[in-house]
């Protein structure tokens, strides 16, 4: 009787031949590229958001509120300088709805953390760095939504551009970019949270920053050592470039300097959060 001889080598850990079948189980998948996983995971993202259409409404009549309550509540008492309260008012709250949104996003991650999304796209052979920049992106997308409802109730209770159209939509292309940083800081509060409850009053953190600021009364008018906070920290830059830009001048903002200055600052702290927050986020990420 004649032996039957098998082609495949005995050794497994040996070298495989070209085009034994093997080879197609041995080759690791290659990992999806960073730009496909990340709009892959945005686009999943944005769906859940319009599927829930209460995430969009909650977020808007929030904002709306909150700005109604600034301008004809407290608007009578606070002194402006050059310009009426709700031209001062609009820009910094515009610029400071970015975190309200951002709260949102932070118990967002938390949910998928809980529901145990982030665990099945472990398991694929996808970058990990692209699956926090797809939620990133699409927090990114609903933010911008918030921002330009915001903007038109703006309009709707007073608020007028001074500035240039040109001026008008560098200033609300800055807010979406101070979105976008803050948006890494969200997702590390989310992934550190564990749930959404927790995350959302981890993400109280930001009220400090947002109303020791710019945004809402001029700096000077608060204590000396409130002052040194207020100054120094993103939100103060961020909401006096876009003051600048919308209102036309330093001048009618209250502020000295040019306002060259006060958007590269603003772009600069921009920049700072997301060189510290993203890989955090990533390494929290890959820990699980």
């Amino acid at each position: 009787m004649t032996a039957i001889t098998s082609s495949i080598p005995s050794d497994p850990t040996g070298p495989t031949p070209v085009g034994d079948p093997l080879s197609r189980v041995r080759a690791a998948p290659r990992p999806a590229r960073l730009a496909t996983t990340a709009t892959s995971v945005a686009g999943r993202t944005v769906r859940k958001f319009v599927r829930t259409p209460q995430l969009l409404v909650v977020s808007t009549v929030q904002g709306a509120m909150f700005l109604l309550i600034f301008r004809y509540v407290f608007g009578g008492a606070i002194n402006a300088g050059p310009v009426s309260y709700v031209e001062f008012l609009v820009p910094g709250f515009v610029v400071t709805s970015v975190l309200f949104s951002g709260m949102g996003g932070a118990a967002g991650v938390a949910e998928d953390v809980h529901d145990g999304f982030f665990d099945r796209l472990r398991s694929l052979p996808v970058r990990r760095s692209g699956l926090v920049t797809g939620r990133a992106l699409a927090d990114t997308t609903l933010l911008t939504w918030s921002l330009a409802i915001t903007t038109a109730i703006g309009f709707a209770i007073g608020f007028r551009l001074l500035g240039s159209v040109a001026a008008g939509l560098a200033a609300f292309g800055l807010c979406v970019i101070y979105g976008f940083a803050f948006t890494w800081l969200f997702i590390t509060i989310g992934l550190l949270a564990g749930n959404a409850q927790a995350a959302q009053g981890m993400a109280l953190i930001v009220f400090p920053f947002t109303f020791v600021s710019s945004a809402y009364v001029p700096v000077a008018t608060m204590p000396g050592w409130m002052q040194a906070f207020a100054r120094n920290q993103p939100i103060t830059p961020m909401v006096n470039a876009v003051r600048c830009l919308v209102l036309g001048s330093p001048h009618l903002a209250g502020l000295s300097g040019t306002t060259a200055h006060y958007v590269v600052l603003s772009l600069a702290w921009s920049v700072a959060l997301v060189a510290i927050f993203l890989p955090i986020t990533v390494a929290r990420y890959r820990r699980g």
